[in-house]
């Protein structure tokens, strides 16, 4: 018989506490310290403090740990707005002053050209910034039937958990989304399937007749009951929103009240361009920077009448209709055929004809392909975070674009493709810069100019 562990009922030991100086922000918003041979990851702690730290997770090479106590404070640290800050997982460095917040992206992106791609721009761009609050269009809340407490919780989920925080607001969100986070909860408690509602997905539109246009998509597991579709309706008249269901994938995404609705839509002035778009299509979630965003992208590019210029991964042509404005002939690609649809959709809405759209999947790219697509002046590529690796092995003397315009979600897939374009395809990385599309958060939206060396 085996022997019981005399172990067993004990207590977990308290982790050891240590000193640390932070050196510097990685790629996920912690501060990054080195103690004896290892890389410590230290979440809460900002560059050039003296903290203490516990950690909770030890590997050979490196720790992952928190913060215990700021021993000495950088003078860039301010107190978080959001109530619910350190507990909900949505946001990672509202103890970072704002601006101080863009100079650390800035700064990783600039790491990762040179120490992953080897590679440094010629010029840094100023970074572009967006609104630091209730800029958030879209999300993905999760939602939770606490049966010990009778409540439901609606929100992100817990840091580094996958328990759906307490909370009742979000900073972040729209002024109007964040203000319906508790009705939700209280509408959710009452209906017949509150333990089947895993999750409800939003897009905010630009307003019609002086209102935000909002939606909402259920994602329930079981049959609505008729009290339950009384309950949902009455909440979207109260609310002034759209309640769509969800019931397996994503095409079971349909509207269930009002079926009169506004549509969705967001315009960019300065093109005379407006975009209509479905509440689980990809949009980007801050619309003030996305303006900005292109304005950058249209000044680096300079399209011409009588260019031919390629926008790959175009999704719903955000990029695509600016660039047709100028004249030259433009053709999109995207791996996903309800965006080409939607892209097409907006052209003739639009009035634009010198734009052709296209499904293809981009990560499967070959030489032979792409030089059947035609010789381009310039291309524009808004990839994913996997990047375009393959769309960039595929360039030859044959199909290479003088000018392409990088715009990218991921700094250190930019920065291999970077690596690519410059030591193997006979590009330079003329400027580079970040855009703070998710302030508050660690994400890092950047972009790029390559110019083909004579």
């Amino acid at each position: 018989m085996a022997r019981r562990s005399r172990n067993r009922n004990l207590p977990p030991p308290i982790p050891e506490t240590k000193h640390a100086f932070i050196e510097s922000l990685d790629q996920e918003g912690r501060g990054v310290a080195h103690l004896d041979g290892k890389t410590i990851f230290i979440d809460g702690a900002l560059p050039n403090e003296q903290v203490t730290f516990q950690s909770h997770r030890i590997k050979p090479s490196y720790e992952v740990a928190n913060v215990v106590e700021v021993l000495k404070q950088s003078n860039l640290r301010v107190t978080p707005k959001c109530p619910h800050y350190g507990l909900c997982g949505g946001c990672k460095l509202q103890h970072l002053e704002f601006t101080g917040q863009v100079a650390a992206k800035q700064r990783l992106l600039e790491n990762d050209l040179w120490h992953i791609g080897k590679v440094k721009p010629d010029n840094m761009l100023p970074p572009l910034y967006g609104p630091a609050w209730g800029y958030r269009h879209k999300a993905r809340l999760s939602v939770r039937f606490v049966e010990k407490k009778e409540r439901v919780l609606v929100g992100f989920n817990e840091k580094a958990t996958r328990y759906v925080a307490v909370m009742d607001s979000c900073e972040v969100l729209t002024t109007e989304v964040s203000a319906l986070i508790a009705p939700l909860q209280i509408l959710i408690l009452g209906l017949s399937l509150r333990e089947q509602i895993p999750q409800i997905e939003l897009a905010v539109g630009e307003p019609v007749d002086n209102k935000p246009v909002i939606v909402l998509i259920f994602r329930i597991m079981a049959a609505l009951t008729t009290e339950d579709e009384v309950q949902l309706k009455a909440f979207a008249d109260a609310h002034a929103v759209q309640v769509w269901t969800q019931t397996k994938g994503p095409d079971t995404i349909k509207p269930f009240y009002p079926l009169d609705a506004p549509q969705l839509s967001y315009s960019l002035p300065e093109f005379n361009l407006r975009y209509p778009f479905k509440p689980n299509e990809f949009t980007q979630v801050n619309p003030q920077i996305n303006q900005v965003m292109i304005r950058r992208a249209m000044q680096l590019l300079a399209p011409q009448a009588g260019e031919k210029i390629a926008d790959f991964f175009c999704g719903i042509g955000n990029f695509t209709l600016p660039i047709a404005r100028s004249g030259a002939e433009v053709l999109g690609l995207e791996g996903l055929a309800n965006l080409v649809e939607r892209a097409n959709e907006s052209a003739a809405l639009n009035g634009i004809t010198n734009t052709q759209f296209g499904v293809s999947d981009l990560f499967k790219m070959t030489p032979q392909a792409l030089t059947e697509l035609g010789r381009f002046d310039k291309w524009l590529i808004d990839p994913p975070r996997d990047g375009a690796f393959e769309l960039i092995k595929a360039l030859d003397e044959t199909n290479s674009p003088q000018r392409i315009v990088y715009v990218s979600c991921s700094p250190a897939t930019l920065a291999r493709d970077a690596g690519v374009l410059v030591n193997e395809k006979g590009y330079r990385l003329k400027a580079a810069g970040v855009i703070n599309m998710f302030s508050h958060t660690a994400h890092v939206e950047s972009i790029a100019l390559f110019e083909r060396e004579a």
